[in-house]
């Protein structure tokens, strides 16, 4: 359990101010002279000037600020001081307490910005809490055991409940049916040996090639009835009928006069 959630209030806080780098230039003739300040809870506290620092000063100075319960973040601005003007301001940031509260350290770069939310440079700063090493000293308080419900011995078993019925343990309502090999497919095999024929197998049927007659075709009892047509036809002009006598005049149209 961190120190966060058991309370910061009067506990010491200190601040590092390493140095700054790739500062904006506020200056036109001359290198500017830039210093750092610090603002916690009312507490302001400010570096020395780096004389002629430019864009990157050098400061490695300690500050102490107490720390104050619900405030978790730090203010630093960085300015160039003047000799008959009035300073001028680089930029600033703001400095989040959270991981040097849980963890006790913290060494950081952190981004500065203009009035206008420009970049302005960097500053370094490295924190140390203090507190976090009492809470070693003291140690943390030991964790609840897991829950776990009470029994007592002499309970007796739940009653069941009157809406449920107890499992079924009688003999299967559907028998079992136990297959030694895979079902074979239609029709199924005889489980008795083939028997031979009581008679000689039926002559085949085969219509190819015609089998012989067992008797010879008898002949018709009348002829058969002449034919409707001839072939070449008869001679014109027709013959004399055997069965009608011939008139008078053979072959002659219309008759002679008598």
């Amino acid at each position: 359990m961190s120190m966060m959630t058991m309370g910061i209030q009067g506990q010491l806080l200190e601040v590092t101010v390493v140095g700054c780098q790739k500062l904006k230039d506020t200056e036109w003739f001359s290198r500017q002279d830039p210093y750092v300040v610090l603002e916690y809870s009312g507490a302001r506290h400010q570096t020395r000037t780096c004389k002629d620092g430019g864009k990157k000063a050098v400061f490695q100075e300690k500050f102490m600020f107490t720390l104050l319960e619900g405030l978790r973040d730090l203010k630093v601005a960085v300015w160039n001081s003047n000799t008959l003007s009035t300073d001028d301001f680089i930029g600033n940031a703001t400095i989040q307490l959270q991981k040097v509260l849980s963890q006790g350290y913290d060494d950081c770069t952190w981004t500065l910005q203009t009035k206008t939310g420009r970049y302005a440079g960097e500053v370094r700063l490295i924190l140390h809490y203090a507190g976090i090493m009492n809470q070693h000293h003291h140690g943390s308080a030991p964790s609840a055991p897991p829950y776990a419900p009470q029994v007592p011995h002499n309970s007796a078993p739940p009653s069941p409940s009157p809406y449920s019925s107890p499992p079924y343990t009688g003999p299967s309502l559907y028998p079992h049916v136990q297959y030694s090999q895979p079902q074979s497919a239609y029709p199924p095999a005889s489980p008795y040996p083939p028997q031979p024929y009581a008679y000689p197998p039926p002559p085949s049927t085969s219509a190819f090639p015609p089998g012989p007659s067992a008797y010879p075709p008898g002949s018709s009892a009348y002829p058969p009835p002449p034919p409707s047509s001839t072939y070449p036809p008869p001679p014109y002009p027709p013959q004399p009928s055997p069965y009608y006598p011939q008139g008078p005049y053979q072959g002659q149209y219309p008759p002679p006069p008598y």
